[in-house]
């Protein structure tokens, strides 16, 4: 046999080997992917008026037997209803338990737990890198138990907003992503999930090579090692010359568009805005309250989620929870008392 020959036949022989593998890890976990349908009240779209049900769906994916599905925060955010659905068709209503803004990732919470399905493992993202083969599976435009597969393309951390917060990593994969594929578990070869596929950087909506997953050990040190915390708003960061607009008296706020029903935030008597408006291209809701701040840490213009959730995990049974908000020209206080 010639060398050009060795070598096709050696390249073959490796390419139905990663081809078995792949297909022997898809079997492996394709039944703890689900998806996850959400269900909320908000404004009708301009120039309708009132209020309409809007429906968002994504995926997840079921990492342990007492019933906790990993997901993207976005999806599952403000949702009145969530309902995760399992490749037998079986539907488990859910709640959200935590959710982590900086990373997009979201623990729900099943009602029961579902019949004859084996959650899959989250592994260790550390021992992934640059080059490496992974797969996805997820419900793209609705596609359930769609697979595709690629490469790890990078590695990014976030700065850490202070040393009371959690350093946030994502993955960059080259696996088509789309939409529908937001929360969906980037596997590795052997079966593990290696993060949960966040925001892609898209200009047409569709798959262009560019696309993040939260790696699984920021999930777990935000969601699983610490006591997650969800509060349900929908908010938007104002500063600069919109805070100036609506009379802040910071510099910057979360200007709240929605609230989720039952949520922390809706129990606590959180206002929702509910007048549409567009200012300066950028559509948003007007006449909710805008949170100053939490516990004592003031919203900045970089953002202070994490800074924010941190100082409320570290709350005790009989604490308060202290919000500040500025609400139809004033400043309210708001005082929560910690329950267990």
């Amino acid at each position: 046999m010639t060398l050009p020959l060795i070598v096709l036949f050696i390249l073959c022989v490796g390419t139905e080997s990663n081809c078995q593998q792949l297909r022997d890890a898809f079997r492996k976990v394709e039944q703890a992917v689900v998806i996850v349908r959400t269900e909320q009240k908000g404004l009708a779209p301009f120039p309708r008026q009132g209020m309409v049900s809007l429906n968002g769906l994504g995926s997840g994916v079921l990492i342990s037997n007492d019933g906790k599905v990993l997901t993207a925060t976005h999806l599952v955010q403000a949702a009145d209803r969530t309902v995760v659905e399992f490749s037998s068709g079986e539907l488990i209503p859910a709640h959200v338990s935590g959710s982590a803004f900086s990373a997009d990732v979201a623990v729900l919470q099943l009602g029961r737990n579902p019949v004859n399905v084996v959650a899959a493992t989250l592994g260790d993202s550390d021992k992934v890198d640059v080059g490496d083969q992974i797969f996805v599976v997820g419900a793209p435009y609705g596609l359930s138990h769609t697979l595709t597969a690629g490469h790890v393309s990078g590695r990014h951390t976030l700065e850490k907003g202070s040393e009371n917060t959690t350093a946030v990593e994502f993955l960059q994969t080259d696996a088509a992503i789309n939409s529908g594929n937001s929360g969906s578990p980037l596997f590795s070869l052997n079966g593990e999930v290696m993060g949960i596929v966040s925001n892609i950087m898209s200009r047409s909506g569709g798959s262009e090579g560019l696309a993040f997953a939260a790696t699984s050990n920021t999930a777990r040190r935000l969601l699983l090692e610490q006591k997650p915390f969800w509060s349900g708003i929908e908010d938007l960061l104002v500063d600069g010359d919109l805070a100036k607009a609506v009379n802040l008296p910071q510099s910057a706020g979360l200007l709240v568009q929605r609230v989720a029903e039952g949520s922390f935030a809706w129990r606590c008597g959180i206002h929702a805005g509910s007048l549409r408006a567009n200012v300066e291209g950028q559509e948003l809701v007007l006449g909710g309250d805008v949170i100053l701040r939490i516990n004592e840490v003031p919203v900045e213009q970089s953002g202070s989620y994490d800074e924010i959730y941190s100082s409320i995990g570290r709350l005790k049974p009989g604490d308060n929870l202290v919000i500040s908000v500025f609400r139809q020209g004033r400043i309210v206080k708001l005082l929560i008392p910690i329950s267990q």
